[in-house]
Protein backbone atom coordinates (compact mmCIF):
# COMPACT_ATOMS: atom_id res chain seq x y z
CA UNK A 1 0.00 0.00 0.00
CA UNK A 2 1.31 3.50 -0.82
CA UNK A 3 0.61 6.28 1.76
CA UNK A 4 -0.61 9.81 -0.55
CA UNK A 5 -1.04 12.95 1.38
CA UNK A 6 -3.90 15.02 -0.83
CA UNK A 7 -3.62 18.79 -0.39
CA UNK A 8 -6.66 20.66 -1.37
CA UNK A 9 -6.88 24.27 -2.65
CA UNK A 10 -9.65 27.02 -3.11
CA UNK A 11 -13.20 25.29 -4.36
CA UNK A 12 -11.90 21.95 -3.33
CA UNK A 13 -10.92 22.49 -0.36
CA UNK A 14 -14.27 23.90 0.41
CA UNK A 15 -16.11 20.80 -1.33
CA UNK A 16 -14.50 18.60 1.14
CA UNK A 17 -14.25 20.88 4.23
CA UNK A 18 -10.53 20.03 4.89
CA UNK A 19 -7.04 21.44 3.34
CA UNK A 20 -5.33 18.05 3.20
CA UNK A 21 -6.44 14.31 4.02
CA UNK A 22 -4.21 11.20 3.73
CA UNK A 23 -5.28 7.98 1.52
CA UNK A 24 -4.07 4.32 1.00
CA UNK A 25 -3.95 3.43 -2.20
CA UNK A 26 -2.02 -0.03 -4.17
CA UNK A 27 1.19 0.49 -5.29
CA UNK A 28 1.16 1.97 -8.59
CA UNK A 29 -2.07 3.76 -8.31
CA UNK A 30 -1.73 7.23 -10.50
CA UNK A 31 -2.82 10.68 -9.70
CA UNK A 32 -6.26 9.60 -11.65
CA UNK A 33 -6.58 6.83 -9.51
CA UNK A 34 -6.05 8.87 -5.87
CA UNK A 35 -9.30 11.34 -7.24
CA UNK A 36 -11.36 8.05 -7.84
CA UNK A 37 -10.61 6.50 -4.12
CA UNK A 38 -11.60 10.26 -2.98
CA UNK A 39 -14.50 10.47 -5.21
CA UNK A 40 -15.73 7.05 -3.91
CA UNK A 41 -15.51 7.84 -0.39
CA UNK A 42 -19.06 9.71 -1.29
CA UNK A 43 -20.12 13.01 -0.38
CA UNK A 44 -19.00 15.29 -0.14
CA UNK A 45 -15.58 13.73 -2.53
CA UNK A 46 -18.06 12.83 -5.29
CA UNK A 47 -18.04 16.73 -5.73
CA UNK A 48 -14.16 16.91 -6.94
CA UNK A 49 -13.96 16.82 -10.89
CA UNK A 50 -12.98 13.37 -12.34
CA UNK A 51 -9.80 14.95 -13.16
CA UNK A 52 -7.46 17.87 -11.88
CA UNK A 53 -4.58 19.47 -12.44
CA UNK A 54 -2.30 18.47 -10.11
CA UNK A 55 1.06 18.44 -8.35
CA UNK A 56 2.94 15.90 -6.80
CA UNK A 57 6.14 16.74 -4.35
CA UNK A 58 5.32 20.40 -5.69
CA UNK A 59 6.16 19.56 -9.30
CA UNK A 60 2.92 19.77 -11.83
CA UNK A 61 2.32 15.88 -13.50
CA UNK A 62 -0.05 14.22 -15.62
CA UNK A 63 -2.99 12.15 -14.57
CA UNK A 64 -1.06 8.92 -15.59
CA UNK A 65 1.76 9.76 -13.33
CA UNK A 66 1.88 7.22 -10.87
CA UNK A 67 2.45 7.83 -6.87
CA UNK A 68 4.98 6.18 -4.42
CA UNK A 69 4.51 6.09 -0.53
CA UNK A 70 4.64 8.90 1.74
CA UNK A 71 4.09 11.67 -1.78
CA UNK A 72 2.31 14.84 -1.49
CA UNK A 73 -0.58 15.69 -4.56
CA UNK A 74 -1.74 19.13 -4.49
CA UNK A 75 -5.18 19.01 -6.25
CA UNK A 76 -4.95 22.35 -8.35
CA UNK A 77 -8.95 23.87 -9.17
CA UNK A 78 -9.10 25.89 -12.15
CA UNK A 79 -8.48 29.79 -11.93
CA UNK A 80 -10.66 32.12 -13.10
CA UNK A 81 -9.35 35.67 -13.41
CA UNK A 82 -9.72 39.11 -14.72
Amino acid sequence: MVRVRVLLFASYREIAGASQVEVRVPDGTTVHGVLQELRSRGAPFDRLPADAAAARNREYVASDTVLADGDELALLPPVAGG
